[in-house]
């Protein structure tokens, strides 16, 4: 089943462009016009994952990020609508950085990116600076150098004339923005909400006005500042409402709010002149407006768990069904007859507070139940097709797919509130609590629970292994996952850090016994159930050095263990081959588990 993921509509509104993976061996870019009157045209057709990073000013071109064996370290290349396949490089191959997206600059010469990269010595560094490249004589010039770093990704003006982007130099709760002009002559903070406050923005295609969006204490809050008198107006600042995330079309004027209540996405339409607001109709699925096609007709983002995500017109005037724009089920040998619904499920953790999860329930009789747990964690398991949930019931299992604390969806106290006692406290408890709500419902038997998850998913599953007894997880198969958190936080990227330090309240030398106690690998001598560990070789985020301490300590205590390897992945198992390995491997692993009692 074709994956589509970071749709991007051209600035004149009359392409889209995205990533669609599992066609082919590895990740590739699509286009389509948003009319819908042609077929997809397959823009890269790649061996290493080619994803989507913006279009040219001109809408005749993308510019898209290559690495190889998900190392993350990516070249940048041009792609032309009119030489679909043909890859122009534009960064050198096989970089010592980590390069943070990419636009072409409306000269045509000019390449704006950031990069941890020193430009005089060519010496990797932790900051993500922010860098101009010539590319007619690859002349590469730093245009804003912050003191730490941080998860930077600049944006340029329509007109060219300056950069936008974010800084956490005082403190890793917090986050700025900051303008720097394409000369680099002057470099200035225009929006400061506090140190340890977070502040999001981007820009409006007039290139006069920025949409900024700030995580204040109780909510989120929506402004424009206007560049030109330099003032702040809010569009909405109401405590009941929660939004996510808010961006304008690169070819409109309206604010597309995207709020999410109870994990489902409720978007609207905000007039920003007139102050009107549009509340975009409630469907049976998740339904995200991204820019419009004609007067009438927008470009949608669609999904549910049996409907993969995909891009439609729908034009709320018309009595017609949204069209498919990828004419995704031509390519799928799958039916929505096929894959299970997500079901709403709900429990109370240890301290009351509600959680909720998706389940995922298999025809017959079950032979036990999966527990999938997220990534980020700042992130969230929507109702959302998922191969991997889909491919387990097939075989029998039922799936439960939890939203602990410090997820997305839920609101920002939800969110925040994992910070209370850092990574490895309550949060861990909410999985649990759920564990234990599908054994008192009937729906899970003890002894025949696993727990899965890629990243902090895979630390959870590491946690349940080491924490819980084997009544509550039999199995556990942590996929990249954390087990030192103070070598983890020493080998990852270093604009990764940082968002270590704010859930766990300092680096590891400042609160050493609190990485210590929350690392699964202190406590390997509790595990009782049966363990797989599965990893990919070029990780560079949760690195395989995460591995390596485990298994010397396993081996150590000869607690028994099993692993799985994938020498040409990074973070996350995503190639087509791979999986065709991993589902099978995985499902095989915990029907044996269930069968087979525990180990020790």
């Amino acid at each position: 089943m074709p994956v589509l993921s970071g749709p991007v509509v051209s600035p004149d509104g009359r392409w889209v462009a995205w990533n669609w993976s599992r066609l082919g061996p590895a990740t590739d870019v699509f286009a389509a016009t948003t009319d819908g009157g042609t077929a997809p045209l397959r823009m890269t057709a790649t061996l290493d994952d080619t994803r989507m990073v913006s279009w040219t000013p001109d809408s005749q071109a993308v510019l898209v990020s290559q690495d190889t064996d998900g190392d993350e370290r990516a070249r940048l290349f041009k792609v032309s609508l009119e030489k679909p396949e043909f890859m122009e490089p534009l960064t050198e191959p096989s970089p010592n950085h980590y390069i943070r997206a990419g636009q072409m600059h409306p000269n045509g010469r000019w390449l704006i990116y950031g990069a941890n990269v020193d430009v005089e010595s060519g010496e990797e560094i932790e900051p993500t600076c922010i860098l101009r490249q010539d590319l007619k004589t690859g002349e590469r010039r730093t245009l804003a150098r912050p003191k730490r770093s941080a998860f930077v990704d600049p944006l340029l003006s329509n007109s060219g004339g300056y950069v936008l982007y974010h800084r956490s130099d005082i403190h890793p709760e917090g986050r700025q923005v900051w303008l720097v002009d394409i000369g680099g002559r002057e470099d200035r903070e225009i929006l400061n909400f506090g140190p340890r406050t977070k502040v999001s923005a981007s820009w409006f295609p007039d290139g006069q006005r920025i949409l900024f969006l700030v995580e204040a204490e109780t909510h989120r809050r929506l402004g424009v500042w206007h560049a030109e008198n330099k003032s702040t107006r809010w569009l909405l600042d109401d405590p009941r409402r929660n939004v996510e995330y808010a961006f304008v079309p690169p070819n409109g004027d309206q604010v597309v709010a995207v709020e999410m209540r109870e994990a489902r996405i409720k978007s609207s339409l905000l007039n920003v002149e007139g102050g009107g607001e549009t509340r975009i109709p409630k469907m049976p699925y998740n339904f995200l407006p991204l820019a419009p096609a004609d007067n009438a007709t927008w470009i949608h983002l669609h999904y549910n768990s049996r409907s993969p995500a995909d891009l439609v017109r729908y034009s709320s005037k018309s009595s017609k069904s949204p069209s498919s724009l990828t004419r995704l089920w031509q390519r799928a040998s799958l039916t929505q007859d096929n894959l299970a619904p997500a079901e709403d499920f709900r429990w109370r953790s240890v301290d009351g507070l509600a959680i909720q999860g998706w389940l995922y329930r298999t025809q017959g009789q079950s032979i036990g139940a999966i527990v999938l747990v997220h990534g980020g964690p700042t992130s969230i398991s929507e109702d959302r097709f998922n191969a991997q949930v889909q491919y387990f019931v097939s075989r029998g299992f039922d799936v439960l797919a939890p939203n602990y604390r410090g997820s997305t969806g839920f609101g920002l106290a939800f969110q925040e509130s994992i910070k209370e006692d850092g990574w490895g406290g309550r949060e861990q408890e909410d999985i649990r609590t759920g564990i234990e709500a599908l054994i008192s419902d009937g729906i899970a038997e003890p002894g025949k629970v696993g727990v899965t998850g890629t990243s902090y998913g895979g630390y959870s599953a590491w946690w349940a292994i080491t924490h819980y007894p084997p009544e509550t997880v039999a199995a556990a198969a942590p996929i990249c996952g954390m087990t030192d958190l103070t070598v983890d936080y020493k080998t990852t990227r270093p604009d990764l850090r940082p968002y270590s330090e704010e859930m766990m309240g300092g680096a590891p030398d400042e609160v050493p016994e609190r990485y210590k106690e929350r690392s699964p690998i202190t406590f390997i001598h509790n595990i009782r159930g049966r363990l797989l560990i599965v990893q990919g070789s070029k990780d560079p985020n949760v690195t395989p050095e995460n591995v390596q301490i485990v298994t010397e300590e396993l081996d150590r205590q000869r607690i028994p263990y099993e692993s799985l390897v994938f020498g040409d992945e990074g973070h996350g198992i995503s190639r087509p081959d791979n999986l065709k390995v991993l589902y099978p491997r995985l499902a095989d692993f915990f029907e044996k588990a269930f069968s087979g009692g525990q180990r020790r």
